[in-house]
């Protein structure tokens, strides 16, 4: 398995809070319904915490400004991914992802990239 990780930013004129709804009740249900055509095993949505906790760790790191969350979406491998994403259906309901994060992400202060896990705790 590999996994896609999108460490995702919010639009400035969003609040934590408008941007977590959206994300959760709009974005999340157009990627469960394109799943298959995109021939995603999983995905979940990592929301953060506007807690000081967070920002007492962020602290003592010395830390760059957090992400308001993380996107994260496993593939069978490289190969069934790119196979996905190339057809037709998988390049339409990639666009039709791509439009609708254009509402919601600060696509330009986000990352994202590709990469395998490897566990050290666990279950």
């Amino acid at each position: 398995m590999i996994k896609l990780t999108f460490a995702v930013r919010r639009l400035p004129q969003m609040s934590l809070a408008e941007f977590q709804r959206y994300w959760r009740e709009n974005h999340g249900p157009l990627v469960r319904e394109r799943a298959k055509a995109l021939a995603i095993k999983r995905y979940v949505q990592v929301h953060r915490l506007d807690s000081a906790v967070n920002d007492a760790m962020r602290a003592s790191r010395e830390a760059a400004d957090p992400y308001d969350g993380t996107a994260e979406l496993w593939w069978e491998s490289v190969e069934a991914m790119v196979a996905a994403t190339s057809s037709p259906e998988g390049r339409k309901a990639g666009k039709e992802l791509l439009d609708d994060e254009r509402r919601f992400i600060d696509l330009r202060r986000s990352a994202l990239w590709v990469g395998e896990e490897h566990e050290f705790v666990g279950s």
